[in-house]
């Protein structure tokens, strides 16, 4: 069947303009640099658990400078419970490549833009026509999952042959210039509020005439999902040193999970807790006891954590070198921690207070 171009763009425009989001934080505005912070935060993360991260961010790094200029621990504690922290460290180098590089001012070409750490063709687009007025064409989840059922492209989007089929038809559906901020805003309404993945409202759809998908009735069958593979499971041991209401917390490496995140350190499931808090870490530690595990799903693998918590009669100045800190458990809860830290340090608070 013939693409539609004109009518699919004029439809998902008139329907932005009654029913689209028009008041979310990041928008009406021209400043490449909240519009970046905003997509690099909507990655893998919803509209509604973004607003109040991105209202925390902004009014602590205000401008690109004010990021790059911020230690980075400073800025994983302001992206703390927002996840994927990847995406903060390298938010953090292209504040920093920018403002070392391009003189502070956003690049405004999208090769440019795409060459800074963490931003991807479709992110690099989207700041492009968001802030600069630019035809380009965005290809993330919600639009993949609105062409998929409208024109019934088969094959799971992650495979390259189906993600090139889908950049090509978002290509060809561009409108003029002039229109398309809005374009690219509606087709990501239109697939967050309305041709969602799960319980879609087709009733209310402005492409449902046009929808192979609803046409042929494979609204659930598109996109077709990820192969299902088996999700890996891992087990770690966290060791919990407590000196009253003071913790100890290690800053962990940069790469790997939560890279440069405070956490309680990692020891082998069958290690004595209070061997390695004694001879490891100095500590003069009093009996170990497990506290109930914790589970935690990553994208790709499961961890199951096993507490183990030390009471400490006597801190060591070899518990204290750069890289670990005490802190009483109030102060730990605003550090920069990943979300199963946090989860112990509450339960800690509450069994202490």
């Amino acid at each position: 069947m013939p693409i539609p171009s004109r009518a699919f763009a004029t439809r998902l425009i008139t329907w932005h303009a009654a029913h689209g989001r028009h008041d979310l934080p990041w928008q009406n505005t021209r400043d490449p640099y909240p519009i970046w912070v905003s997509e690099i935060m909507l990655q893998q993360t919803q509209v509604g658990t973004v607003i109040p991260y991105y209202e925390r961010f902004m009014a602590r790094f205000a401008n690109i400078r004010n990021l790059a200029d911020a230690d980075e621990s400073d800025v994983l504690a302001h992206w703390a419970g927002l996840g994927y922290y990847a995406r903060a460290r390298n938010l953090h180098r292209a504040a920093r490549r920018v403002r070392d590089l391009h003189g502070g001012v956003f690049p405004a070409d999208r090769a440019a833009i795409e060459a800074l750490p963490g931003i991807g063709r479709s992110t690099a687009a989207a700041i492009a026509a968001f802030a600069f007025g630019q035809r380009q064409a965005i290809l993330d989840g919600n639009v993949k999952r609105v062409l998929a059922r409208c024109f019934g492209i088969e094959g799971f989007p992650g495979e390259r042959a189906v993600e090139n089929e889908l950049w090509a038809l978002a290509e060809a559906l561009l409108p003029d210039a002039k229109v398309v901020p809005v374009y690219i805003q509606a087709q990501m309404d239109l697939g967050a509020t309305v041709c969602m993945r799960a319980k879609p409202r087709c009733a209310a759809c402005p492409l449902a005439d046009l929808c192979i998908a609803r046409r042929e009735n494979r609204v659930a069958s598109l996109p077709t999902p990820r192969p299902a593979k088996p999700v890996p499971r891992r087990e770690t041991a966290m060791l919990i040193l407590m000196a009253g209401r003071d913790v100890l917390l290690e800053r962990r490496p940069s790469s790997g999970i939560w890279g440069g995140l405070w956490s309680f350190p990692e020891i082998a499931a069958h290690d004595d807790a209070v061997a390695v808090a004694n001879i490891r870490l100095g500590v003069r530690g009093s009996s170990g006891r497990e506290m109930a595990p914790l589970e935690h799903g990553f994208t790709h693998f499961h961890l199951t954590i096993h507490p183990r918590l030390v009471e400490v009669r006597a801190k060591s100045r070899r518990a204290a070198e750069p890289g670990q800190l005490w802190m009483p458990i109030e102060d730990a809860l605003d550090a920069a921690i990943p979300k199963p830290v946090k989860t112990l340090l509450q339960r800690l608070s509450e069994t202490h207070a």
